[in-house]
């Protein structure tokens, strides 16, 4: 965990999404982008903190595919996956009252799990990338709560939530930049919400529970042999699907 680095040289990009919700969000939430998924989640469920960590990702990823001209921060090459790893985790925290500082750290966490995850997917694969966006999200979470607690505690916080949030989400298939792209970022925040929850309320999906196995690096190293080489044929039939049939 990044507690015992210093933040001067961190500020920049991270200090631009770790204060009020950023441009995009607000906008989409306000206008009319794609299926409007941010403004349908608040809507229909309120604006609970579990809700709004939700639906400003989705909000943020309406706007961006489907014309907003606003800028985002990428994480893993990916706008998307930016918004997904960020604005849950500066939702969370703005409920925690949490100051700018452990705002920032929360946010790095959620930043390197997030790229952990997705350098063992691949640049391209039809696996979609906000799973390990939603699941690095659900671990600055853990992060956020944890944080006071022992090293070791808090390390089993943030393994746990990530095993559990992908035994949930991992196999949605990519398909595309697209306004769907904002309700597979709603489900993969949920996902890893409740993979954090769960660990909270002493419940975990163990090793030989589907494709999670014992310890969080084999289960992690379990979803690139998913991404990289059980998804390549599913790759093929999308593309040819999206460029003969659609």
């Amino acid at each position: 965990m990044p507690e015992r680095r210093p933040l001067r040289t961190w500020r920049t990009p991270w200090a631009a999404r770790c204060g009020t919700t950023p441009p995009s969000p607000r906008r989409a939430c306000g206008g009319d982008y794609g299926a409007n998924i941010g403004k349908v989640l608040l809507a229909t469920y309120g604006d609970d903190v579990k809700i709004r960590a939700k639906a400003m990702a989705a909000a943020g990823s309406d706007a961006r595919m489907n014309g907003c001209g606003l800028p985002v921060v990428i994480v893993s090459g990916s706008g998307n996956q930016g918004l997904t790893a960020s604005l849950p985790v500066v939702e969370y925290a703005k409920e925690l009252g949490a100051d700018w500082e452990t705002t920032l750290r929360a946010v790095l966490v959620s930043d390197l799990i997030t790229i952990h995850l997705k350098a063992e997917i691949g640049r391209l694969s039809a696996y979609c990338g906000a799973v390990s966006a939603g699941c690095g999200s659900g671990a600055g979470i853990a992060w956020l709560y944890g944080r006071e607690k022992e090293p070791q505690a808090l390390l089993k916080d943030v393994s746990h939530t990530i095993v559990n949030a992908l035994a949930v989400d991992s196999g949605i298939v990519c398909d595309g930049a697209k306004a769907s792209c904002a309700a597979k970022i709603a489900s993969a925040v949920d996902a890893g919400l409740l993979g954090f929850y769960m660990y909270q309320n002493g419940q975990q999906f163990r090793g030989g529970d589907g494709i999670i196995s014992k310890g969080v690096e084999e289960t992690i190293r379990n979803i690139g042999l998913l991404a990289t080489q059980g998804m390549r044929e599913t790759d093929r039939e999308i593309l040819d699907i999206m460029t003969t049939r659609c």
